[in-house]
């Protein structure tokens, strides 16, 4: 049990990165024996942008530090096991005392804990070395290691080749095949007095099947697509039960929906985001007039071909 907090100036040194632009600096392939790391301030891909080459006037951000966003998405923090440049609004953060790289990863995910504090209109530069996190780190943490996490099988469940004729398929009412509603809307702070648990926080970011963290608190029934009805229209899957931000629409299906039809239908909603932005909401209204392009058979949605199209996809035997 972690009793102790303390502030993060007190564990580590947070210095301003070297402040460059993408677009001033040379990319080149990841196989490029003088290229270099750049962070950004994206929460994906443990903070890499691009490969670019090496400025011989510009002195990287050092190895074995912690890279911190302090804008855009805020608190996106990841352990950096190499030299690295990074664009504005980001910090490293030098530890006061030696640790492990175990260590450093525990202590980047401390720091991302806390975004929920913070939003694209609230940046955490000025509160970065007051954040409070743990003064040691558990020692069952100590026994999680990557190298025994096995990797993932490029094998397909199917054995067979399934071909995407789109020509052929025809448009369904979403209110045909789905009960359109929205979910309780679960303040952040109500869900920390609950405390850390296993059902999934499902926010309108579109990233991680938009969950943000996990906690001892749910409203809403699992086997579930849900869309977020505030930004883009992402739409992801949500197999387990859960509770939501604002803006978190539901699409309860009518039909035996499995996590393959799920990854299917998901996917084609997906190809429609383009059709939304912050002047228009993919809301209840739009979806409820809304149509979806799927395969047929006999005239109703052939959940079978969808199905066993993504069995026959490499890496599917992993879902």
């Amino acid at each position: 049990m972690i009793n102790k907090l303390n502030p993060l100036k007190e564990l580590f040194t947070p210095v301003y990165g070297v402040n460059l632009e993408l677009v001033n600096v040379e990319e080149c392939k990841r196989n490029d024996e003088n290229r270099i790391r750049f962070i950004s301030r994206t929460e994906v891909n443990n903070g890499v942008s691009a490969y670019v080459k090496r400025m011989a006037n510009v002195t990287p951000n050092p190895a074995h530090t912690i890279s911190v966003a302090v804008s855009g998405s805020v608190l996106s923090s990841f352990y950096q096991d190499k030299e690295y440049y990074s664009g504005r609004d980001l910090y490293y953060l030098i530890p006061k005392r030696k640790m492990s790289k175990e260590e450093m990863i525990f202590y980047a995910f401390c720091i991302r804990a806390n975004r929920y504090k913070y939003n694209y209109g609230r940046a955490a530069n000025k509160t970065l070395k007051d954040i409070l996190l743990p003064a040691e780190m558990p020692d069952n943490f100590k026994k999680i290691t990557l190298n025994k996490i096995p990797p993932p099988s490029a094998n397909p469940m199917l054995q067979v080749r399934l071909d995407l004729n789109t020509k052929k398929w025809k448009l369904f009412q979403f209110t045909n095949i789905f009960d359109i509603t929205g979910s309780k809307t679960t303040p952040i702070l109500e869900l920390e007095e609950y405390g850390h648990g296993n059902y999934p926080y499902v926010t309108t970011q579109a990233t991680h099947n938009g969950v943000e963290g996990f906690y001892n608190f749910y409203t809403e029934e699992g086997v579930a697509l849900t869309v977020d009805s505030a930004v883009l229209g992402y739409c992801s899957y949500q197999p387990y039960n859960f509770s939501a931000s604002d803006h978190v629409e539901k699409l309860i299906p009518n039909f035996k929906m499995n996590k393959y039809i799920a990854m299917f239908l998901v996917t084609i909603i997906n190809q429609e985001q383009y059709r939304y932005n912050y002047g228009r909401k993919c809301s209840q209204d739009r979806m409820e007039k809304g149509t979806i392009k799927l395969p047929s058979k006999n005239g109703s949605p052939d959940w079978e071909f969808m199905e066993n199209y993504i069995k026959s996809l490499s890496y599917s035997s992993n879902l």
